[in-house]
């Protein structure tokens, strides 16, 4: 397995900003409000000849356990407990504070090995304030500014000695494993309790939670494996709001951390609060993930708080049949990822979807079907000219994408393509994934001719 490399300091001090230069893409939230970074993120980087996991931390602040700082310092010590090496940030712009020293003291007890780096040290006075840094214990400090790339050389060097040789191969497959893990991502509302199902899969608490709504604002990527030993890679995700309450840059840069999420999944999980029952936007999630032809299972969460189970349970069905038939027979698992009740059915619900997601059905099951299909309802006349359906093919899965040809065959009404995917959908048991009607007709090359 790869080494760990962590990367710790106080809020502010251009720890994602280095995360991202030494990942060598943009992956973590950089902005200038203190705190951003809430959730550990991860990456496997090249640093310094070594591929290691790059790990990025939340602010390390004196707080109590209870407060949103005191659930961030914990994750930034769990991370810890797993480094091989850390590499410590102070911003010598700002100058050393009381927190740098105590947590400085606090690394040198932790008896890990730290590179001490003395960030935006770019100008004249950078690096002998970079000078002061050394009262802090933590050896040589490394002068950089990764905002602008001075120093990073440095770094890889200082790295690539504090790690010696590379591990030898035990023999697990790690990067050669041909095992392609599926891709899912965990979406909805803020404070639906998106973070608190992830850990909960992954029995940890990997994500800062709280009562506190918008809490993760980075979407965090995780690899495990579920009761299956299949591989999963796990997005959770910051939630989406309305458009209207969109007004810091920093929350529009979350949406967009979401929509990107939805992009990269094959399914995804829309966690909605069984309490307040599914709303308009969570429909609306849901018809991005379609729209971007993505699987979909709804994990109705809160179950457990629930009084009245059978009338939530219907005022759910009747929002999706009303609101959602694009989607129909979406799985639904109850559950509650607190306390873990349900759970067990999640995963099995998500691996079912993907593998109808996946699947292919052959020309002549296909147009067996579609013939019974033209049988029991024919395509209706388009301006009082006969549309005739030939036959059908399916070009590609993941979604299923079913080719339609026949004369006219474009011209059919919005209605009839609906009849035939719903045909399609209880033909071959597919609830919850999107489905792709094409229609491609044959034209007379002198319809138009003068």
């Amino acid at each position: 397995m790869p080494r760990s490399v962590v990367i710790l300091g106080r809020p502010n001090v251009g720890k994602s900003t280095l995360f991202n230069r030494l990942a060598q893409r943009k992956i973590a939230i950089v902005d200038d409000t203190p705190g951003v970074t809430r959730d550990r993120k991860e990456v496997l980087a090249q640093i310094g000849g070594h591929e290691v996991l790059l790990v990025d931390t939340a602010g390390l602040e004196e707080a109590p356990p209870d407060t949103v700082a005191g659930r961030m310092r914990a994750s930034s010590e769990a991370a810890l407990r797993a480094a091989d090496l850390v590499i410590f940030v102070v911003d010598v712009r700002a100058g050393l504070t009381p927190a740098d020293r105590a947590f400085a003291t606090w690394l040198r007890r932790a008896n890990l090995p730290v590179l001490l780096v003395a960030n935006k040290a770019e100008g004249r006075g950078g690096a002998a304030a970079a000078m002061e840094t050394y009262e802090l214990g933590l050896g040589d400090p490394i002068a950089i500014s990764a905002e602008h790339n001075e120093g990073v050389g440095v770094l890889h060097e200082a790295v690539a000695e504090a790690l010696g040789e590379a591990p030898e191969d035990d023999g697990e497959p790690v990067e050669d494993d041909p095992e392609r893990p599926l891709r899912l991502a965990i979406v909805g509302r803020p404070n639906a309790g998106k973070s608190t199902l992830l850990n909960a899969l992954l029995g940890e608490e990997r994500m800062i939670t709280g009562p506190e709504p918008g809490l993760t604002r980075d979407s965090i990527a995780v690899e495990w494996r579920d009761a299956t030993g299949g591989r999963v890679r796990l997005v959770d995700t910051a939630g989406m709001r309305k458009k209207a309450r969109i007004e810091e840059r920093l929350e529009q840069m979350s949406v967009a951390a979401t929509l990107g999420a939805l992009k990269e999944a094959e399914v995804v999980i829309l966690v909605v609060d069984a309490l307040l029952g599914m709303d308009e936007q969570d429909l609306r999630i849901a018809r991005l993930a379609e729209r971007e032809g993505r699987a979909v299972v709804i994990a109705f969460n809160k179950w457990d708080a629930v009084e009245d189970r059978a009338a939530a349970r219907q005022k759910l069905d009747d929002v999706l049949t009303a609101s959602l038939a694009q989607l129909r027979g979406v799985p639904v698992v109850t559950l509650s990822a607190q306390t873990g009740r349900g759970l067990d059915r999640l995963m099995p619900a998500v691996r079912a979807t993907y593998a109808l997601w996946n699947k292919r059905i052959s020309t002549g099951e296909l147009n067996r079907w579609f013939e019974a299909a033209l049988t029991r309802h024919p395509p209706p006349a388009v301006d009082g000219r006969r549309v005739k359906l030939r036959y059908a093919t399916m070009p590609k899965a993941r979604p299923p994408t079913i080719a339609v040809f026949g004369t006219r065959a474009e011209e059919l009404p919005e209605e009839y393509r609906r009849y035939l995917v719903n045909a399609f959908r209880e033909a071959f048991a597919m609830p919850g994934v999107p489905i792709r009607m094409q229609m491609r007709g044959t034209r007379n090359p002198y319809a138009e001719a003068p």
